[in-house]
């Protein structure tokens, strides 16, 4: 996925914003063990740089599976790939949504239309699938006979809830746990991880926050194993469902937080080792986000590198936009951005001269 990384180097708004569409799709696709084509690669380039549209994209890529006369089983993979890749990068650009049951319908319908047969239709038999994380288990996903009933009330109960007055403690805690049951629904064939991920994201966005798809580019097997150990119970063992793991991940995409994430920490057998326990931020993130409150409460964004941000401040509150520019291999401007957004919010400020000066984290034991 670094194919695109010198768009977002640029800093050019478009380019940067179809670039991370086009990561995030892309990395999707290793949830299913799928790898998409050269290319497509190519092809996606050629759209980030304003060659082609996404139309142009997708008609491309099926004239030219079309045309192949020698096929094999890893072609039809990498066809899947290809289409479903260019499919997630255009609804990721989209500026519309509509939070029902209905559009999380309608995206896997968009997405694998035309690769499964069931695209877009709910399931009228039981699965269960052997996980890796699992040592071959499978978590238990919904009967089939009350998918819809289970799904409708899910999005139901979520669009009652008020997220008003919440910590980022508590946001990220609620939004895994309504992101964890319409997984567990499991409500198609095949594609539901890939589905959630489009439909999270495209949510996440109407709350006003910057969400950073290059989790889901970089940690997508990391965001299916996490799911899969929000939603599996073994007390024989005791082993446990729990949210730990997604709320690490969605700690990352919403507040920035750097919580590890490696999928070894999440398999059922996985053992500690001296200096091998993972490193988790969300008890840190508080103590920075006294005020971050305001963000939710006025439906404000907060900023994508605001945590790293601070914490980079914290050790060395002389620090220029230069040396965190370059610490967090961002572009200046986007360094500025996000500091102006924590100094609108009371959370930063800056005493005495650019030169001389330095920042002050304005936290509750400061205040």
């Amino acid at each position: 996925m670094n194919e695109f990384e010198e768009y977002i180097r640029q800093g050019e708004p478009d380019k940067v914003e179809k670039s991370q569409n086009w990561q995030t799709a892309i990395g999707l696709q290793q949830v299913d063990g799928l790898t998409p084509s050269a290319y497509l690669i190519e092809t996606a380039k050629e759209n980030i740089e304003g060659k082609i549209t996404i139309d142009e994209v997708k008609s491309r890529i099926d004239t030219y599976y079309k045309t192949q006369t020698v096929r094999t089983g890893d072609d039809d993979r990498t066809e899947e790939a290809d289409k479903v890749s260019a499919r997630i990068a255009e609804v990721l650009g989209e500026k519309t949504f509509t939070f029902s049951y209905v559009e999380f319908l309608n995206i896997h319908k968009r997405l694998f239309g035309g690769t499964y047969k069931f695209a877009g239709k709910v399931r009228d038999y039981d699965i269960s699938k052997n996980e890796w994380v699992l040592n071959g288990k499978s978590v238990m996903y919904a009967s089939a006979y009350r998918l819809r009933d289970a799904l409708e009330h899910d999005f139901n109960q979520e669009k009652a809830f008020d997220y008003k007055g919440l910590t980022p403690h508590e946001t990220v805690e609620h939004i895994a746990k309504f992101i964890s049951n319409i997984w567990q629904a499991h409500v198609f064939g095949e594609g539901n991880t890939r589905t959630t991920a489009v439909f999270a994201i495209k949510y996440l966005r109407t709350f006003g926050f910057e969400v950073e798809n290059d989790m889901f580019a970089q940690h997508s097997w990391y965001f299916r194993n996490a799911l899969v150990r929000a939603n599996y119970n073994d007390t024989q063992n005791k082993i446990y469902a729990t949210q730990e793991y997604l709320m690490r991940f969605f700690g990352n995409v919403l507040f920035g937080e750097t919580n590890e994430l490696k999928n070894r920490y999440l398999h059922i057998k996985f053992v500690e080792n001296v200096g091998e326990k993972p490193h988790n931020d969300t008890v840190n993130t508080e103590k920075f986000l006294v005020t971050g409150k305001k963000f939710l409460a006025n439906d404000k964004k907060f900023p994508v590198n605001g945590l790293e941000i601070l914490k980079l401040i914290e050790h060395n509150p002389q620090i220029t936009i230069m040396e965190l520019s370059k610490q967090l291999k961002i572009s200046d401007r986007a360094v500025k951005n996000n500091i102006n957004k924590l100094k609108n919010a009371d959370i930063l400020s800056r005493e005495g001269a650019d030169k001389n000066g330095h920042w002050k984290i304005n936290n509750e034991e400061n205040e």
